[in-house]
């Protein structure tokens, strides 16, 4: 099991910032060798269920995760949400927060903790490391877009 934290401040408002990380679509285009696939439900916020396909060929796994909280931003209070991991390869969550910052911008906190099937204990750091970088740079590349 595998928990890491990226924390980002953003120029953004709070607003703008929750829209852009919790398009979940988005997220194919900024996580290298992923696609993600929405299952259709009206609404969105707590039961959406999306599925990130990661990988090359055979070696491509689904990771199917669902909207567990759903919390926008509103004035005077932080958005949040978690996602729960429903794969058999990945489990663990996700949780995003977003509020407001310093000057009209925002403060972004990606909390995340996973399990890869297969994966021997001893590599935790290592995936850690790994998957810090990788939510780090997407959270960089979706609060840079539009």
């Amino acid at each position: 099991m595998v928990q890491f934290c990226v924390r980002r401040d953003s120029g953004l408002g709070a607003g703008e910032a929750w829209r852009r990380l919790t398009m979940w679509e988005r997220h194919g285009d900024v996580v290298p060798l992923t696609r993600i696939t929405l299952v259709p439900r009206a609404g969105g916020g707590v039961g959406t269920v999306f599925v990130a396909r990661s990988g090359v060929g055979a070696l491509a796994f689904d990771d199917p995760m669902e909207v567990a909280v759903w919390r926008p931003p509103a004035e005077g209070r932080a958005g949040f949400c978690r996602l729960v991991k429903r794969g058999s390869f990945v489990t663990g969550w996700a949780e995003i927060e977003v509020r407001s910052g310093v000057g009209g911008g925002s403060r972004v906190v990606w909390r995340e903790e996973l399990r890869v099937r297969g994966v021997p204990r001893v590599l935790d750091s290592l995936v850690g490391w790994v998957a810090r970088w990788v939510f780090g740079r997407a959270v960089d590349r979706l609060l840079g877009s539009s």
